[in-house]
């Protein structure tokens, strides 16, 4: 963080000459040949003349501190980078950033005294022009979507985040720090969001370097939880499958490490688990199945936090889908049924957070439709695991197209079975897998209602069943 509002250069102000400013060196040291180092490195390279980038910076004369006192401990020097939006925008951007933006982001903690994004982050984008501009531009894209006029502001601030990054980029030092990484994963969902699939992918490819400059994701995660969550979570996200592997079961290796519980005792059997060892299960998802119930039996006693709830589903799910076959070719269809319904319910499970996972789920869905078709030929009964297959399906794909083949599936799979209510759907799903949370059945619920009291609900249906 800034410790002065300084603006000319060391050597100019040691001489007490008027320092002009420009980068990356003034006009003074360059004549001089001396290093030209910046308290508070001045936005002063003009963009290319005439084109839409180009406008006038704001002077610093005109900065104001932060008048909302609440955020004074977060900027204890009431300073910020200096951007070329007018002063009371950029004030506004701030303040949507720490009120909302954040929270958004990072729904596991919604305390203002824990969340990372005002504790760690914030600060460090007060010292990082790079990271200021592009946490910006989550507040100012949020702005522009809502009023639909237009994206001028916030396609400036993306012009200076990227002239920013790339002067970071250039020093190896600056290009590993946590400030360069959070911004480029940051720029991925952006562009991501606008649908610039492909610049999305390079910058996603960008931070996969500077984690392996800095050690791989493990080292990142030792010094910066929050970046390692971040860089693993969204890169898997925009690429659609993981780009980092994981630590075996004894947290062994540079990959992603396995929350605590997971290294705990799991080689107790009960009906359910003898029930999977009799059908053709890659040890790889049985393995993990067993896990992931031995973790939630432990949490109906002790609730698993929200974040270590967020790191089990990014272990499970990199673990799951590292593991599937190379070749794209499954020798037994009920294992990958299960990998695909574990990592549905995963999902389901921890909800949205950093980025929508909307875009994957639907890519693990379609999977998860042909595995089932060709694990149940004609519709070959396997107790529990097809209700808890189908259960799953059916709330991951609400709102659509797939929805009706999870419903038309879950009705037959019912009679066969002859469930006779919602109350034992969900007990036999329960069986399975399941993570007692406030919101569990109320997710599942309805849906069973709707496929065993069709008269009763079938107005419910046609609105849950509707694709946008």
């Amino acid at each position: 963080m800034r410790h002065t509002l300084r603006r000319s250069c060391a050597s100019c102000a040691t001489s007490k000459h008027g320092c002009d400013l420009r980068m990356p060196r003034c006009s003074r040291c360059a004549k001089r040949g001396v290093e030209c180092i910046y308290a508070n490195e001045p936005l002063t390279t003009p963009l290319a003349s005439g084109g839409k980038d180009a406008g006038t910076l704001v002077p610093l004369e005109e900065y104001q501190p932060l008048s909302d006192h609440s955020l004074v401990s977060l900027d204890p020097f009431d300073s910020y980078p200096q951007t070329r939006l007018p002063r009371k925008y950029t004030q506004r951007l701030i303040h949507t950033f720490l009120h909302k933006i954040a929270f958004q982001y990072y729904p596991l903690d919604v305390s203002p005294t824990s969340n990372p994004f005002l504790m760690s982050w914030w600060p460090l984008a007060l010292g990082d022009p790079a990271l200021f501009h592009v946490s910006l531009q989550t507040a100012c894209l949020d702005e522009e979507l809502l009023a639909q006029k237009g994206f001028h502001n916030s396609f400036i601030l993306m012009a200076d985040s990227v002239s920013l990054l790339r002067r970071k980029i250039e020093n190896t030092s600056l290009a590993m720090q946590d400030g360069t990484i959070n911004s480029v994963i940051t720029l991925a969902t952006i562009e991501f969001g606008k649908g610039n699939i492909e610049v999305s992918e390079m910058h996603v490819e960008g931070v996969k370097q500077l984690v392996h400059l800095r050690g791989g994701i493990s080292s990142v995660r030792q010094t910066s939880p929050l970046t390692a969550r971040m860089v693993s979570w969204v890169s898997m996200l925009i690429m659609g499958h993981p780009q980092f592997q994981t630590q075996d079961d004894d947290g062994i290796g540079d990959g992603l490490p396995p929350i605590p519980e997971w290294q705990l005792d799991s080689t107790g059997t009960d009906c359910q688990d003898r029930e999977l060892f009799g059908l053709e299960v890659d040890y790889a998802v049985t393995n993990v199945l067993i896990r992931l119930r031995s973790i939630f039996r432990r949490a109906q006693r002790v609730p698993l936090p929200t974040t270590r709830l967020h790191d089990l589903t990014c272990f499970a799910i990199h673990r799951l889908l590292n593991s599937t076959p190379k070749d794209e070719i499954a020798l037994f269809p009920m294992t990958e049924c299960i990998r695909y319904t574990i990592i549905l319910y995963m999902f389901i499970a921890h909800g949205p957070t950093y980025y929508s996972h909307v875009v994957i789920q639907n890519s693990i869905l379609v999977h998860l439709m042909e595995y089932i078709e060709q694990a149940q030929p004609d519709f070959l009964v396997h107790g529990s695991l097809d209700v808890w297959f189908v259960a799953v399906g059916m709330a991951a794909s609400t709102g659509t197209p797939h929805y009706t083949w999870f419903a038309e599936r879950a009705r037959i799979i019912a009679a066969l079975l002859e469930v006779p209510s919602s109350t034992e759907a969900l007990s036999r799903m329960q069986s399975i897998l399941w993570l007692d949370t406030p919101q569990g059945e109320t997710i599942f619920r309805p849906h069973w209602d709707v496929i065993l009291d069709p008269p009763a609900h079938s107005s419910d249906l046609a609105l849950k069943t509707a694709v946008p």
